[in-house]
C-alpha cells in the first residue's frame, strides 16, 4: 500500500523556512525547516514538550513566529492567521475537542461548511434568497462525509452521548466539511482502544486516497506513524533531530536516544 502511494506524491505543497518561536524566555520552536509534498501523509513525532502542537499552530496561524516563514501553495507568508489558513485550504483536528457537544453530530459536520456557505446569516435564518437551496446542497456533502465515516447511525444524535472514539470521527468528519487540501490532525488517535485506533488509522489512509488529502499529524504511538506516514519530522525539546522515511527515522541515533530517554 506505502508504495502505490507514493507513487501519487507530488510537488511540495507545505515548505516550513526555519522557523522559530518563543515564549517569554522560553524556546518553543527553534529553527526548524521541513516541507510536505501534496498527497503525503508527513508525521510530526517527539516526546512531549518537543514542540508538536506549536509546530500545528503556526501552520495554521493560531501562533505568530519571532522568525522563519511559510510558503503554502507557492504563496510566502511570514505570517499566517486562522481565517486566511481556513481559506486557503488548511483544516485543523484538535488533541481536545472542541465539538458543540449538545448539538447533533450532522450539525457539527455542517459547521465546517460555514465558510463556504454564500448566504449570509439572516438568509439562511429564514431561508431566503436562495439559501434553502444551499443549504440542501451543503447537507448533502455532509450526509457523504457521515456514510464514509460509517456514522448514519449517530447523525441525529448529540455528540456528548457518544463514545470517545466516535466524538473523534465526528472532529475529523467536521475537517473534511471544510473541504482542505491540507488536513492537520493533532494525536487523532489519543485516548483511543485497539480498535479504535484501527478503524481511525483507515479512514486516515481513505481520506489521503479517495479525497486526495495531503495529511500532517502528530501521534504517540509509533506503531500507527510506521504504518501509515510516507515521511517522518522528529522534534526533542524544540529542535529538529530528524527527517525522513519511517525505516531511516527509526534507524537514527539521535530519535533513538530521545526515545529511550538516554541524556544527551
Amino acid at each position: 500500500m506505502m508504495n502505490e502511494r507514493e507513487k501519487q506524491i507530488g510537488d511540495v505543497i507545505l515548505d516550513m523556512q526555519g522557523i522559530s518561536l518563543s515564549f517569554g524566555g522560553v524556546k518553543a520552536l527553534t529553527n526548524i525547516s521541513f516541507n510536505v509534498k501534496e498527497h503525503e501523509i508527513r508525521a510530526i513525532i517527539g516526546p512531549n514538550g518537543a514542540g508538536k502542537s506549536s509546530m500545528l499552530n503556526v501552520i495554521n496561524g493560531v501562533y505568530v513566529p519571532q522568525e522563519g516563514g511559510i510558503q503554502f501553495r507557492g504563496n510566502h507568508f511570514n505570517r499566517m492567521t486562522p481565517r486566511r489558513a481556513a481559506e486557503m485550504g488548511i483544516a485543523r483536528t484538535f488533541q481536545n475537542l472542541a465539538l458543540f457537544k449538545g448539538m447533533s453530530v450532522l450539525d457539527n459536520i455542517m459547521t465546517g461548511r460555514n465558510l463556504r456557505m454564500k448566504s449570509g446569516i439572516l438568509s439562511q435564518a429564514f431561508r431566503i434568497f436562495g439559501a434553502e437551496k444551499e443549504e440542501i446542497r451543503h447537507r448533502e456533502f455532509v450526509e457523504n462525509i457521515i456514510d464514509f465515516l460509517e456514522i448514519q447511525a449517530y447523525r441525529k444524535t448529540p455528540v456528548g452521548r457518544l463514545p470517545y472514539g466516535l466524538q473523534k470521527r465526528v472532529d475529523l468528519g467536521r475537517a473534511l466539511a471544510m473541504e482542505p487540501r491540507l488536513l492537520l490532525l493533532d494525536e487523532p488517535m489519543a485516548g483511543m482502544n485497539i480498535e479504535e485506533k484501527q478503524d481511525m488509522s483507515r479512514f486516515i489512509l481513505d481520506v489521503n486516497d479517495e479525497y486526495g488529502t495531503t495529511i500532517v499529524l502528530i501521534e504517540h504511538d509509533m506503531g500507527v506513524v510506521m504504518d501509515i506516514s510516507d515521511r517522518v519530522v522528529v522534534l526533542d525539546y524544540g529542535k529538529k533531530i530528524g527527517d525522513g522515511t519511517p525505516a531511516e527515522v527509526r534507524s537514527n541515533e539521535e530519535v533513538i536516544r530521545a526515545y529511550l530517554g538516554v541524556e544527551h
